[in-house]
């Protein structure tokens, strides 16, 4: 009875809203943990059996895929979630144009495949990019009925439609890796994903999508769309931007080394600010008329981002040389470095990340828009010195300052739209970072008294660093009036 009772809770969100989105974020966490389980598993297994060429050229690939799909953005999915009233009617509009961009895309791709290839000088990404054209392909006639999994915040049939494809693309991409060794591997998962989640979008929506295109629907739900489209492509450059420096500039190894370096110290923030951005955008657009309940909402928000990415971000930074030498191998030892100076600038994105969603839910996401170009201009000043002078080193740096001085506009910006006072922000942020601090010294503590760190001392210093942070924070809620415990028992009731 009480298992029933459990699964009940979970799967049938309450007439509250509050509670819906507690019932949302904790299956969009449970989502983006299981996946990113999943996916650490699958990093480390075919960084062991792959070489930095290899990821490099998967790199390259992906680049001009993320190139075409964000400049050609109609954000009309954000649009109908944030548009109030029957939604139904606009469903045919909006697949039928995702599915003629998924075509365009596709043939983009396949006759554009040799300038990306000049372009980076490596004619073996050619034929990759032409094959990617098929996940796009596959991408596009997924069901438009998933945008109600967020737009009603039944995030459980999120949960199952987005795993899918995670499974199937763990399920491809580790057998091929071991029987044919080559960046293939990467390519068959990626395309096994998307064709798991095509076909699972059908098997858990019941909404059956037909071709019919309606001008002034479209135009209405682009109205909004566009500016989606414009942060989209800022967001692109600013994220993307570093990438294709680095592979233009210092190779096909290099950029291997950098975005993996990348893609492991952001875990964190990406999975956060994944999930903030898909739970609060719909809750906050239903509180986006009463000031005093968004300021609420976000300062909630905040302090449980703050809570998660800062423990988090600190123990990659601390543990990045010994994670990256025990379970990826030496040969991938170069990118430390930058990973730690990437993990400073991904904690510092996802309090960032806690903005966005609350400038679309009241109808201004030119705000975020054109706070991006500024995080643009900082990238574009800095990383080509950078990178000449250091490297990826250099290329980390930018990405951190270009982060850090957008964020303070960012911060701005939210404070006047909710009419947030700054100590009230600045309390969510210090007792985390005071916390980290003591779990920073006890973990420095423990490394000079081991100077030789196995996989057993690797996850005693972990164990150690987190519980001196939760220890620290628990003092700080009992004794300085932090209140993460009463967020925490609010959430679970």
């Amino acid at each position: 009875m009480k298992l029933n009772r459990i699964y009940t809770w979970l799967r049938h969100p309450g007439e509250s809203l509050s509670q819906r989105v507690v019932r949302a974020g904790f299956w969009a966490f449970a989502l983006r943990i299981t996946s990113r389980l999943f996916g650490l598993a699958r990093t480390i297994v075919l960084a062991r059996l792959l070489a930095p060429n290899d990821f490099g050229l998967y790199g390259i690939a992906l680049l001009s895929l993320s190139a075409l799909e964000t400049f050609s953005q109609t954000g009309l999915n954000q649009a109908l979630i944030q548009k109030k009233g029957d939604t139904k009617p606009y469903l045919d509009t909006a697949w039928t144009v995702q599915v003629i961009r998924g075509f365009v895309l596709a043939a983009i791709l396949v006759v554009g495949a040799p300038l990306v290839g000049s372009f980076f000088a490596e004619p073996r990404a050619v034929l990759l990019v032409r094959v990617l054209g098929a996940g796009v392909l596959l991408k596009s006639l997924q069901n438009i009925g998933v945008v109600y999994f967020r737009k009603d915040l039944e995030f459980h049939k999120q949960f199952i439609y987005e795993f899918s494809g995670t499974f199937a693309d763990l399920a491809v991409a580790i057998p091929a890796a071991f029987i044919l060794r080559s960046v293939w591997a990467l390519v068959f998962g990626l395309l096994a994903g998307n064709l798991v989640r095509m076909v699972v979008s059908y098997f858990i929506h019941s909404y059956r999508p037909h071709l019919g295109f309606n001008r002034e629907q479209f135009k209405e739900l682009f109205s909004f769309g566009r500016w989606i489209l414009g942060s989209s492509i800022l967001v692109f450059l600013v994220t993307q931007g570093d990438d294709i420096l680095v592979g233009k500039l210092l190779g096909v190894a290099a950029l291997g080394f950098y975005q993996l370096a990348y893609r492991i110290s952001n875990m964190p923030a990406t999975e956060i600010t994944h999930v903030i951005s898909q739970v609060t955008f719909p809750a906050y657009s239903k509180l986006q008329d009463t000031v005093s309940k968004l300021r609420n909402a976000y300062l909630k928000v905040l302090q449980l981002t703050a809570f998660i990415s800062i423990p988090l971000a600190g123990l990659i930074f601390i543990l990045a040389p010994d994670f990256t030498k025990i379970f990826l191998g030496e040969k991938w030892m170069p990118m430390v470095p930058a990973m730690q100076i990437l993990v400073l600038a991904g904690l510092i994105r996802s309090i960032m990340a806690t903005t966005g969603p609350i400038f679309e839910a009241v109808g201004k996401p030119g705000i975020a828009t054109r706070l991006q170009v500024v995080r643009l201009i900082v990238l574009g000043a800095s990383i080509y010195p950078l990178i000449s002078v250091w490297g990826i080193l250099g290329a980390s740096v930018s990405v951190f300052l270009g982060n850090l001085v957008s964020t303070i506009g960012f911060i701005s910006a939210v404070l006047k739209v909710t009419s947030c006072k700054r100590r009230e922000w600045a309390k969510m942020i210090a007792f985390p970072l005071i916390a980290e601090l003591f779990m920073a010294l006890s973990m420095f503590a423990l490394k000079v008294a081991n100077t030789t760190i196995g996989i057993q001392t690797f996850f005693i210093l972990a164990g150690v660093g987190i519980s001196t942070y939760l220890s620290a924070t628990y003092l700080l809620d009992r004794f300085a009036n932090y209140g993460i415990k009463v967020l925490i028992k609010e959430g679970l009731r």
